[in-house]
Order: C-alpha cells, then structure tokens, then sequence
C-alpha cells in the first residue's frame, strides 16, 4: 500500500484553494525538456509539464461530499470552481500529461499518453494518504494526437457515476470529486457514423493515489529508455508499495491486486469495455470509465462497447483472460529489470489468486462459507445454464435469490425471482429454474445457518442498486436540460448500494424496454 501519513481525521474542511499541494512524480521523476504544448513525440521523460486550457462559463455541477470529507476539502465556489474547471493554477501545482504507451484491442499503439487529463498535483487526505487530482477534458497536450483534449458531459457524468458507485461497492476504484460544465460546446461523433455534432463540455476531477499505467513502463522500453524505466519502477516502489523489497515481490503484488479486481468486476456483471493495457491501473484499480456497462440480461459475450461489438474482445466474460494479456505484456515491459523467470511467476499467482478469489466470491453471492461440497460444481453449472436459458437479469437474480423459500409450486417458489426475467418465462423454464432452486435450497440448508442470517449475508454481497447505463442516461438527459435533482438522487442512493432503500425501489428495476435500443442506454462508443 502507498505510504501514509498521520492521520487528521478531525481538522476542517477547508476550499481547495487554501490546500497544500506538491507534486512528487514531477520533482522525482523526468521531465520532457520542451517547452511546446505542440502534439509530437516525446522522448526520454515521465511526463511534460502543461497548463489547462481555460473554459468560458465554469459551473459546478455536482460533488462528491464523501469523497471531499476524506480528502478535507469543503464544497467549492468560486476561486475554487476555477481550478476545477482548469482556469487556474494554484500555488504548489504542476500540471502535466503523463506520457505512456499502450496495446488497444491486442496491437501496439506506440505513444499514447494523458491527451486530455491533467494531473494538477498531489494533496494529503485526512487519513493520511497522499491522493492525486487529476482533470479529465481540460484541454489538449502534447499526447493528444488528433483530439482536442476535450471531454463532453455525458462522458464525463458517466465517469463521476460509476467512479464513486464502485467505491461503494467495495470496488479498488479511481474516484470522482467534482463534475464540472464548460459553458462550451464540444464537437463529437457519437456514433462514428460521419455526423458529428456540438454537445456540451465539461471537466471531471479524478482522484487516486496513483494515475500509473501499464503502459507508463512498456513506453520506457519500447523506446529503449531502461534508465527511465528503473527510475519509474523505483519511484512506483518507493511512493506506492513501500513494503515490498524487490521489483520481483512488486510485480507478483500488481498481478495479485489485478486478480481482486477481476474478480470483483466478474461478481457484480460489470463490463469495463476498453481494456487496453495503457487503461490498466498498476495500483490494481478500475481507472478510466469509458463505454462500461453492466449486465442486465446475463451474457458472458456482451460488450457495452460498440467499438468492439464485431471482435468481443472485451466482453464480459473475457475479462478475467484479458487482464492476464495484459499483464504478460506489462512483463515483457519489465524485462530490463526483473528476471523471466520471477516474471512467470507473477503470471502463475495470478491465475491462482483469481480461481481463489472469484471462487470466494461465487460462494458469498450464494449465501456459503465456501463452494467445496460435493454437488458444488454441478450446483454453479445449473445456475450458469438458468441463467443463460432466458434472458436474466444478473443483479436481480442474485439479490432476489436471498428471499426465496422453498414451496411445493413451482410458481411460487420462483416468485422471488419473476422481477429478473426480461419476458415472462414459460412452464418449461419456471419447471428449470424451481429443479435448480430445491437443489440450491438442498445445499443452503446443509449449512445449518437460520434463514435470517443468510439472507443477510447474501445481501451484503449482492447490490440491490448499480448505476445501470438507462439510470445514467436519464440523469445526463436531465443536466443537459438543468436539472441536477435527478444525478444527486442517483447518486445518494448508490452510496448504499447493499441496503434496501424501499423508497427508491424504482432505481432498483431491470432495464425497460424502451431503453433496450435507446441511445447510451446499452451499448456505447468510445467516442466522448
């Protein structure tokens, strides 16, 4: 884990523009020596110090109130929403784009680097960790190539969305402090069909102790920098994991955490869509929300990304053999500096981690201790070919699989379930849902755990709420017109996603139909 500082848990909030910032990665790390903010490639440095590009009409258009209480910054305005917006730089700030490489969907993509996120500095939480802020859609760098280093506000609520619900979901996550509306007009092509149009702007801060990419160290090697490489490696050490000893207990670590967040990905049915290495967190977290989507009907081979819509590189189920790609290509980037061999077996611990993890997490969405009794493996392949038989919907089928009690009628015994099925199911699927449900209620009983207590361990586990792509829709549809009411319901809500929350039943249902082919709804671009 990073290294952390005392704790001030009970100082006062105070405005960002009376915080303390520094900026280790710029003073510990090299610099590009050029001083154009011209796209170009970049050579022989970590980053390249830039300024944000000022907006006309900066406004606040939401907050994270927890996410500001860790890091003790009071609700801003003003001076405040300037620095946000990227208006102005304050005292103890560097800005810069990062520069990194990366593989996008298999094949290497040379220099790629921070094209519209500016990293502004660093500032020490009250609990003591140093957390990054960083801007997304803050104007163009040197790593921008043909865009504009823009971002619009569908793209960006998606992202402050998804960010602050996966932490609430106990997802390893980058975070989201402010959402932030230009006042301008950005020009896309929503749909890559040769119709772009003018959709409003806005800036998202981002926040993580770290914004470090697998493709910040295959950048260094590609472009035989090995000196660059080592500095990086040492400073990710030093900064990051200040307890590990070796570059090799390092690597084993970053395949151990990426192992976890598969597994948390594949438990909750959340789809990154864009997995490319330069989007894969070398401190183990979800980073870079782009065209994510969670599943509703329950299908290994869904991508929310119509990018990928043809090849289902990144589809839900690939994820966990995709995140291994990705680290193998991580470890032929670290070859200068650690050994093949310690490599390997970095790989080997992830796929061991992964099995242990996401076995674990199988049984806990289950309501069980563990999955080792015998009967367990058959159980798990009839609950996958259920759930594969019509369309389900994964959360609903999980969370309403807690309330079930057994019962003679098949009708009635998977009356739990009905609010799952996307088309009401016929006599021959209740028949195979209710065989399945009296051979899983076979195997709660055996645990001798009273129902009570199982339901809520079940529920503990499996979400009642996540920010499904119709909800976010609805909330950017709603800003886009002026109303905020919609995006600060959603979010409240989402901070519990475990509890019942009745009076938000509403923002608990399967995707309607009328969102099934509605744009942003489903599937989406990459295009933002």
């Amino acid at each position: 884990m990073s290294a952390v500082l005392p704790q001030r848990t009970d100082s006062p909030l105070v405005d960002l523009a009376e915080a303390a910032l520094e900026n280790t990665f710029v003073r510990e790390l090299p610099g590009d020596p050029a001083p154009s903010n011209t796209r170009r490639q970049v050579l022989n440095a970590s980053y390249t110090l830039v300024t944000p590009t000022a907006v006309r009409s900066p406004r606040l258009l939401a907050w994270s109130d927890a996410l500001g209480e860790q890091l003790g910054l009071a609700r801003p305005s003003g001076l405040a929403t300037d620095v946000l917006a990227g208006n102005r730089v304050l005292p103890g700030m560097e800005p810069y784009a990062a520069r990194y490489g990366g593989h996008q969907f298999g094949q290497w993509a040379g220099q790629l680097g921070d094209g519209r996120a500016i990293t502004l500095g660093e500032l020490i939480a009250r609990n003591g960790t140093r957390q990054e802020l960083q801007l997304k859609g803050a104007g163009p760098t040197p790593y921008s190539r043909s865009a504009d280093g823009r971002a619009v506000l569908r793209s960006s609520l998606r992202e402050f969305l998804c960010s602050e619900a996966m932490h609430f979901l106990g997802v390893p996550t980058t975070r989201a402090l402010s959402l932030v509306g230009t006042g301008e007009q950005v020009i896309r092509d929503m749909f890559y069909d040769g119709n772009p149009e003018p959709e409003p702007g806005a800036v998202v801060c981002r926040v993580a102790p770290s914004f470090v990419r697998f493709g910040n160290f295959q950048i260094h090697t590609a472009k035989q920098e090995p000196e660059i490489l080592k500095q990086l490696a040492d400073y990710v050490l030093r900064r990051h994991f200040p307890d590990l000893g070796s570059y090799k207990d390092w690597y084993h670590e970053v395949c151990r955490r990426t192992a976890v967040l598969m597994s948390h990905w594949m438990r909750l049915g959340f789809v990154h869509g864009v997995m490319n290495t330069d989007n894969m967190s070398i401190l183990g977290l979800t980073i870079d929300y782009g065209p994510y989507g969670w599943l509703e009907g329950y299908d290994p081979m869904w991508t929310p990304n119509t990018t990928d819509a043809e090849g289902r590189r990144y589809c839900y189920g690939n994820q966990p053999q995709i995140a291994l790609w990705n680290l193998t290509r991580l470890a032929e980037a670290l070859l200068p500096i650690v050994p093949k061999e310690e490599l390997a077996e970095g790989l080997e611990h992830y796929g061991k981690t992964y099995q242990e993890s996401f076995g674990k997490a199988l049984a806990q969405k289950l309501g069980f201790a563990s999955l080792d009794q015998a009967g367990d493996d058959e159980l798990l392949t009839g609950m996958f070919q259920v759930l594969n038989a019509v369309e389900t919907d994964f959360t609903l089928f999980f969370r309403g699989l807690s309330s079930v009690e057994d019962a003679a009628d098949d009708l009635r015994l998977v009356a739990p379930l009905r609010r799952a099925f996307y088309a009401e199911p016929n006599s021959a699927h209740v028949g195979r849902v209710a065989a399945w449900m009296r051979q899983y209620l076979a195997r709660v009983r055996s645990e001798g755990v009273p129902a009570a207590v199982h339901a809520q361990r079940m529920n503990s586990v499996n979400p009642k709420y996540v920010p499904r792509n119709y909800l976010a829709q609805q909330a950017i549809d709603a800003l886009t017109e002026g109303d905020a009411s919609v995006l600060e319901r959603l979010i409240k809500v989402l901070e519990r996603p475990y509890d019942e929350q009745p009076e938000n039943d509403d923002l608990a249902e399967r995707r309607p139909e009328w969102a099934r082919h509605k744009a942003g709804c489903s599937a989406l671009s990459c295009s933002s």
